[in-house]
């Protein structure tokens, strides 16, 4: 590596770390030219940029979120998620994979714990949103009759999640995508109650579908998801879960994409 790739690597490293800072990091001279006035003024209005940019971008991913916290508190929050856990990558709408566990480990949100499985929830929809293109016809379905379960995997369509929570999740996720006078009365119930609940997020055609499933089917598509074999999920089932039924449900919404004879992504 050259010495001006090297003194550049080096530079984007010190502006990435300056742009997270709530100061002007005392070698600012080394980097940015001019009087330091002009400089300190130049990094406040990039680092005012990079905290705004980094709000909308995770407004973008979770506006659940955002509603229930109010604009302000949701900003606070952003600044503070983009000083903890920065951006790696250079496109924003892949940056917010770590706001549930922050929100988890944060006191101040502590009374309110069903936010960190709302995060969760709000982050499986926008990555459904951005999966990939995934609508072939299911590959490999008449594995089904002739091979063992234990030898065979099913491969979920892309952008497939499930999530299982002690708190009525997709009861609350749901009532903040209406606009009806009392939306929020069946949501307070279930808090009242105290109501879990299991919810599947899938592509459906260009929209993102979320619905509530019971905690078998949860517990069985996440084990496909593991990267479980058939078998292995079949055995792992909860009591009551119907295979055949679950099959032709997932046929008629399009969530399987394949019957394999290996783990998916295996070479």
């Amino acid at each position: 590596m050259s010495d001006a790739i090297a003194r550049e690597a080096a530079r984007q490293r010190w502006l990435l770390q300056a742009l997270r800072s709530a100061d002007t990091p005392p070698d600012a001279g080394d980097w940015l030219a001019g009087p330091p006035e002009r400089r300190q003024a130049g990094l406040r209005a990039y680092q005012a940029n990079a905290a705004a940019s980094a709000q909308r971008a995770l407004a973008a991913a979770c506006p659940t979120i955002e509603q229930l916290l109010g604009e302000a508190a949701f900003a606070a929050l952003a600044q503070a998620l983009w000083q903890a856990a920065p951006p790696q990558r250079g496109d924003l709408a892949a940056w917010g994979e770590a706001l549930p566990g922050f929100i988890a480990g944060d006191a101040q949100l502590a009374e309110e714990p069903y936010l960190a499985d709302l995060a969760r929830l709000d982050w499986a929809v926008h990555g459904a949103r951005h999966a990939a293109d995934d609508d072939a016809p299911v590959a490999g379905l008449g594995l089904l009759g002739s091979a063992d379960a234990s030898g065979l995997w099913l491969r979920l369509r892309a952008g497939h999640a499930v999530l299982r929570s002690a708190h009525p999740v997709h009861t609350l996720w749901a009532a903040h995508q209406t606009d009806g006078a009392d939306r929020f009365a069946a949501a307070r119930a279930a808090l009242v109650r105290g109501q879990g609940e299991a919810v599947r997020i899938r592509r459906d055609g260009w929209a993102v579908a979320v619905e509530a499933i019971d905690p078998a089917t949860a517990g069985f598509e996440a084990d496909l998801l593991r990267g479980g074999s058939l078998g292995d999920a079949l055995d792992a089932a909860a009591p009551g879960f119907a295979f055949d039924a679950w099959l032709v449900d997932s046929l008629r919404c399009g969530a399987l994409a394949a019957v394999l004879q290996a783990p998916p992504g295996a070479a």
